[in-house]
């Protein structure tokens, strides 16, 4: 089964954000083994780096907002491209300032959802509902409209 990781900046401090985080974790455990690593807020960019690159595994995705835009369903052919490579997938969502350099320039892709600011906590929600959303679109589930 395929691995992937998320390594985020910060925890999650409300309770809908956990449930419905712990909801997508749910669902993902029939498409792949998730493992979420949070990392706490540091004083600067720089010394959240140093924790974030100790846990970065396989295909790293930093992202951020200066990153390449995708749709749905490009985003669902790019994670079933490195599914069928048998590629360890390691996503890395920053503190609410964002990534330092040195994690960008480490990742192999910057990817963007959007143009628009997302709250670090919600966007963690954002990105496992995605992540699922892409492998419903491969396995041509009714999920997908």
């Amino acid at each position: 089964m395929i691995r992937i990781n998320a390594v985020c900046v910060g925890k999650l401090k409300e309770q809908f954000w956990r449930e419905a985080c712990a909801e997508y974790e749910k669902r993902l455990s029939r498409f792949c083994k998730l493992t979420v690593k949070e990392l706490p807020e540091r004083d600067s960019l720089k010394e959240e780096a140093a924790g974030i690159l100790r846990d970065l595994r396989g295909y790293k995705i930093a992202l951020a907002v200066e990153g390449k835009r995708s749709s749905s369903e490009k985003f669902a052919e790019t994670v079933k491209t490195l599914c069928d490579a048998g590629a360890e997938i390691t996503f890395i969502v920053g503190s609410s300032c964002g990534l330092d350099e040195s994690v960008k320039a480490s990742a192999d892709l910057l990817l963007s959802f959007s143009d628009m600011t997302f709250p670090h906590q919600m966007f963690r929600v954002i990105l496992l509902e995605q992540l699922y959303r892409a492998f419903m679109i491969n396995a041509n589930a009714e999920y997908h409209k």
